[in-house]
């Protein structure tokens, strides 16, 4: 989604404290037209799409979004729009078609899941509080009854909890654009300004501006937030208001069976003295029509990052988690990665791995990779990696499983073919960064500050490889995703980040969370912890009592801190999208029509 600038003329500006950022972007963009919904609602059909399309013109403001219309003029939009651009909240459900919203009041909602999106079905909502709907091409047009925004009220609550309730006339579409020291929200109504005007914001730990800019049928509120502080925001009836507060806990209590198979929940877990925000997906990976497999930026290379968001959505796949460890200067994994039988990227340092088949069957352990060259004078030469971007002293190997090409990663490296067992010409690339192709049948050894050894391998020598995975059950899994440190196994906390050569620095840190687990009765868990209300990220012991809390008996950490990042049909649960980093690679479930 993009994100442009309004450019709003303001009409009054009321504020304290911290000015406005010059360069904060507005809320989302929007675009609209009309047509009238019949008083009597046609009997529901899901089953023959008449139209579709990726844009949706909410007030005269154009954002990508896709939608569907069904015979008898209903009309879906997808639950990732209904969350960021109407403001509506998503309500627990055990029922697959059927999604209860918080919108001001309560409504259930029609859902038909075409992956890997979902549609509610606005139908009804749109009868009863007078939207007018037109389609337009690949437009959905959507036009909302004037409203007001009569007054706002700050109020501080026990624990420090600074509350914003803003009154409305109506209920109206609202978007929230969280940044990096304030909360932008902009509402589908016109200020009352001499009601605003009346309003005297009082400065707090929390809450350290805010300021009003009302425009014709539009009003953007900015509230000065600091980092690390995530406001809760919920919508009532009885008047219609919007409620912010800051400083509580910001997640709300969820679980929503978003389709057979696949539930969404949220709870906030209380580990030791701190209390963090975890949201995960229960999948049962046996469900027909469902599977899971790795995902990557880019189907040609093993080279390059994105944002998960971008990944899922290339990928075609409903659900994603951030998977394993990479470099982030050159863009290449460390850690396994086995897609459809093939290692694009090889294990390193003992650490942990999860393997799994398309039959439901899962394991998660520590995967070690020893391979072997074997001259025929019976001279050995142990290798330290296959397909991998750790770089070592020694002799690493590459197969056509990394890519077309190989790019050197050091100075002065060494580079031999091997084809039919046999060694070809050795060639020196004196910089890192030099392209060298990778033969489709065979492999090529890189031999770096290892001069004594490649002299051993004059052309045409007789070479055997030894490979020996060890568990190698689990590496006969089709598909692997690497990560550490192991944290359960068989139910018992095994985790050992020393064993599996993390660093000192990296076993204390505090930071958000992502790990992989697995159930007694064979669900798999994709979870993220993010950082509580003061800030505080958990600790890898933390994540594995997190695990255990949610069932767990096997459990793999995962890379984690900005990478950590969960995707559901279209949208971020864990996290603001501005705040995702770029990733190598994930964990996608994808779900057959």
């Amino acid at each position: 989604m993009t994100s442009p600038k309004f450019g709003f003329y303001v009409l009054a500006l009321l504020s304290f404290s911290l000015p406005a950022r010059a360069d904060a972007p507005a809320a989302l963009d929007f675009n609209v037209a009309q047509q009238s919904v019949p008083q009597r609602v046609p009997a529901l059909n899901f089953n023959v799409p008449t139209a579709q399309g990726t844009q949706i013109n909410l007030n005269g403001v154009t954002i990508s979004g896709n939608w569907m219309q069904w015979q008898g003029n209903r009309v879906g939009i997808s639950d990732a729009i209904i969350r960021s651009q109407f403001g509506a909240e998503l309500l627990s459900t055990t029922d697959a078609t059927r999604q209860p919203v918080q919108w001001f009041s309560e409504a259930v909602l029609p859902t038909r899941l075409t992956p890997p999106l979902r549609y509610l079905d606005v139908t009804d909502l749109a009868q009863k509080y007078g939207w007018q709907l037109q389609i337009s091409g690949n437009i959905l047009q959507i036009s909302t009854p004037k409203a007001n925004l009569t007054a706002i009220q700050q109020e501080q609550l026990a624990g420090n909890v600074d509350r914003i309730t803003i009154s409305l006339d109506r209920p109206i579409t609202w978007q929230a654009d969280p940044q990096s020291n304030e909360l932008v929200l902009t509402f589908d109504a016109q200020a009352d300004q001499n009601r605003i005007q009346a309003f005297k914001p009082t400065p707090s730990f929390r809450l350290r501006s805010l300021k009003v800019e009302p425009t014709p049928n539009r009003t953007t509120v900015r509230l000065g937030i600091p980092i690390g502080f995530r406001p809760r925001i919920t919508t009532l009836s009885n008047p219609d208001r919007i409620v912010i507060d800051i400083g509580s806990n910001f997640l709300s209590d969820r679980d929503i069976l978003w389709t057979n198979g696949l539930f969404w929940r949220q709870r906030s877990l209380t580990v030791r003295s701190n209390q963090f925000p975890i949201v995960w997906f229960e999948v049962n990976p046996r469900q027909p029509g469902l599977s899971i497999r790795p995902i990557l930026p880019n189907t040609t290379t093993l080279t390059g990052t994105l944002p998960l968001f971008t990944t899922a959505q290339q990928s075609l796949t409903s659900a994603a988690i951030n998977g394993g460890y990479f470099n982030r200067n050159n863009q290449l994994p460390l850690g396994a990665i086995k897609v459809n039988q093939r290692f694009a990227s090889g294990p390193i340092l003992n650490r942990g791995v999860v393997g799994w088949d398309a039959a439901g069957n899962w394991k998660f352990d520590r995967l070690r990779l020893q391979e072997t060259l074997i001259l025929s004078s019976g001279q050995r030469f142990p290798l330290t990696v296959l397909n991998s971007a750790y770089v070592q002293a020694g002799i690493a190997r590459y197969t056509a499983d990394w890519g077309s090409t190989y790019t050197t990663l050091t100075d002065n490296e060494i580079l031999l073919t091997v084809q039919n067992n046999q060694a070809g010409t050795q060639q020196t690339a004196e910089k890192a960064g030099t392209v060298i192709p990778l033969p489709t049948t065979g492999y090529l050894l890189v031999f770096r500050s290892n001069r004594t050894a490649a002299a051993s391998f004059p052309p045409a020598t007789p070479i055997q490889l030894e490979s020996i995975f060890t568990p190698s059950d689990l590496a006969a899994f089709p598909n692997l995703i690497g990560g550490g440190p192991l944290l359960i196994r068989d139910g018992q906390i095994v985790l050992d980040a020393r064993l599996e050569q993390f660093s000192d620095a990296f076993i204390r840190e505090t930071a958000a969370r992502s790990a992989i687990g697995q159930t007694s009765d064979g669900r798999i868990l994709i979870v993220t912890a993010q950082n509580n209300v003061a800030g505080l990220g958990a600790t890898l012991s933390d994540m594995a009592d997190i695990m255990q809390q949610l069932g767990a008996v096997n459990a793999l950490n995962l890379d984690g801190g900005s990478s950590t990042t969960l995707y559901l049909g279209g949208q971020l649960l864990d996290r603001p999208p501005r705040t995702s980093a770029r990733v190598h690679n994930g964990i996608g479930v994808f779900i057959q029509p």
